[in-house]
Parts: structure tokens; C-alpha cells; sequence
């Protein structure tokens, strides 16, 4: 069985419209000879005249006239899958997103971003999840609809990126700790006992390669999975603990923070996404409300 040309379609929707072939072809843009050889394709294809001889005109077959309402509704139906998605109205979008995150980002961005999207869509909700790790496949099979974190080797190169702000680690200790009074000196920092953050439990990290290269060492007391869990513990005793400063500010509130006096890059905290969701209007706004309340 052959293939229908649906290009058809609206050469029919034309002339059921026009009811000339001239016409018709000047709204199509075709040589009224081209029009002429669509119309026979379209006599030969439905089995029937469509459009006879009246006169000087032409006029409609019972079976065009039946055609016609089909027809401007199927080409009207076919446009509109074809046309860019258009915005949604946010007042009635009922939907629920799924954002993983690392620890401390929804304790110090989440209220901003859920207050954000409930006052423009109040039918949408969030679902935050953990990020024990930087594997994206949750973002390929849909489960989640966005993340946020460094980006790392981890994480699939066809997955879209943008960046939501740079950070940088600082070091934090309770009110009132020796620390913070008087000036910060590297021996000074690593003289102290510490706390480190690590989702896979490891104790030594980037700090520990800037302290070695000064021929410093640090005592680590004890290895926590997350920065909240930090900064409770240094809160609560004499331990020191680093963590970045953009991501941790509504966590640290009341606690003392320093520069680190180490050679430390910063970095980038991301928003990363599927390439499947880069034209839904939806979630380029759901991105858009993200990037907003980190850059505020």
C-alpha cells in the first residue's frame, strides 16, 4: 500500500476554499498549471471530480463539500503540532517537577524558589531529592527533571548546562571560638581539629593538597556526608569546618566565617538538564525561576 502525501491536504483545504484553481494557486504560490496537476492527483487519489465545471466557475462535488469541514480541521490540527509550543497559561498549570540537589541548597534556596513559583503558578509543585552522586542517569530516564551542582566527569556530555552562580569555600566556626578573633594564618587553620565533608566518606581533599604544599597538616575529628550536618556540629563545639559560601549563607546564620588563608579555586554551581526538555516552555521557565533566585 503506498504512502498518502499529506502535502495534499492542503492543496485540497485550498481549492475547497477558493473554488478556483487560479486562486488557489496564487495563495499557494504555484503556477496555476501546477495547481492544475494537483487537483488531478487529488481527483485520482479521492475517486472523485471535487471541483466541476459551473459556467465561467466551479463548483463543489457532494463529496468536496463533505470533505471540506474534515479537512480545514485536519490542516488546522497538523499546523498546530508543527508550531512552537506556546506558553501555558501558569494560573492553571498543574504539574510537579523533580529537582536533586546537594545538601544545604534546598536549606538556603528553596523557600526563595518555592515561594517564586507558587506566586505565579500555584499549581505546580516541587519535589526535591537527594544527590548522593554525580550520575546523571536520572536525568536521562526522566525521573528527575533538574539538577543542580559542580559539574563533574560524571555527568553525560549530552546533558544541557548552565551556570547559576560561582562559590567558593570558606571556612566556619561557632561564635566565640578562639578562631575568630585575631588574624587567620594557614599553621593557625591547620593546628585546629576538623570536620570533613564528603558524600563518599573520604578525609582528605583539596584542603588537604593546599596544606600539604605549605608542609601543613590537619587533624580531621570527623567525616560527615553533608554541609548542614557540619555546621550543626561546628555550631554545637570547637571544630572547624569548610564549606562554600554562597551555598551555606541562611545555614550559617549566628556562626563565625573566614576566608580560608589557602590558595583555593573557586567554582561553578550548575543547573543541568536533559536535551529532551530544552524547548518545553514549561520547564524553561521552571529554569528561569531557578536562575533568578540564585542570582539574587
Amino acid at each position: 500500500m503506498s504512502s498518502a502525501d499529506f502535502n495534499l491536504l492542503i492543496t485540497l483545504d485550498v481549492l475547497l476554499a477558493e473554488g478556483s484553481v487560479a486562486r488557489a494557486a496564487k495563495r499557494l504560490r504555484l503556477s496555476p498549471s501546477a495547481m492544475s496537476r494537483a487537483l488531478a492527483r487529488l481527483r485520482e487519489t479521492t475517486g472523485d471530480p471535487l471541483l466541476v465545471r459551473a459556467g465561467r466557475g466551479l463548483v463543489p462535488t457532494p463529496r468536496a463539500l463533505e470533505l471540506r469541514e474534515r479537512v480545514s480541521q485536519l490542516v488546522q490540527e497538523v499546523e498546530a503540532v508543527l508550531r512552537p509550543a506556546e506558553q501555558p497559561d501558569l494560573a492553571q498549570l498543574v504539574r510537579t517537577f523533580t529537582l536533586r540537589t546537594s545538601e544545604g541548597f534546598v536549606e538556603n534556596f528553596g523557600a526563595r524558589l518555592i515561594a517564586r513559583i507558587a506566586g505565579q503558578a500555584p499549581g505546580v509543585r516541587l519535589r526535591f531529592v537527594h544527590k548522593p552522586d554525580k550520575d546523571s542517569t536520572s536525568l536521562r530516564d526522566g525521573t528527575v527533571d533538574l539538577e543542580t551542582g559542580v559539574v563533574g566527569k560524571g555527568a553525560g556530555p549530552e546533558l544541557r548546562t548552565q551556570g547559576l552562580f560561582r562559590d567558593r569555600l570558606i571556612g566556619v566556626v561557632r561564635s566565640g571560638h578562639p578562631l575568630s578573633q585575631g588574624p587567620m594564618s594557614a599553621a593557625r587553620f591547620a593546628a585546629g581539629s576538623h570536620i570533613s565533608v564528603s558524600r563518599r566518606g573520604l578525609d582528605k581533599g583539596p584542603i588537604d593538597d593546599a596544606l600539604e604544599l605549605l608542609g601543613l597538616e590537619r587533624q580531621v575529628a570527623t567525616i560527615v556526608a553533608g554541609f548542614s550536618t557540619a555546621l550543626s556540629l561546628a555550631r554545637a563545639s570547637d571544630l572547624i569546618v569548610s564549606v562554600p559560601e554562597r551555598h551555606t549563607a541562611d545555614l550559617r546564620q549566628g556562626m563565625h566565617s573566614f576566608e580560608l588563608p589557602l590558595s583555593l579555586p573557586s567554582f561553578t554551581v550548575a543547573m543541568l538538564w536533559h536535551p529532551r526538555m530544552d524547548a518545553d516552555p514549561v520547564h524553561r521557565w521552571l529554569r528561569e525561576c531557578l536562575r533568578v533566585v540564585c542570582s539574587e
